[in-house]
């Protein structure tokens, strides 16, 4: 089940975003695009971190349930 780019790919576009806003080169209606895609992946990236870090700590649960105390 995937939702959109894996986190790698969206890092990825986020960094050529950034790069491109930081060359200046973008004229204004395409700065405001890209500022808004960039808005866009970043939220992607955020909540797909957040993800895998609840993942874990369920792992980390799990493997805490079963471990024999000693």
């Amino acid at each position: 089940m995937t939702d959109g780019p894996s986190f790698e790919e969206a890092r990825a576009e986020l960094e050529r975003v950034v790069a491109e806003l930081e060359s200046g080169r973008a004229g204004l209606e395409e700065a405001v695009r890209l500022w808004e895609r960039g808005e866009e992946l970043y939220r992607l990236c955020v909540a797909k971190l957040d993800a895998a870090e609840g993942r874990i700590e369920e792992l980390g649960r799990r493997a805490a349930a079963v471990r024999p105390e000693g």
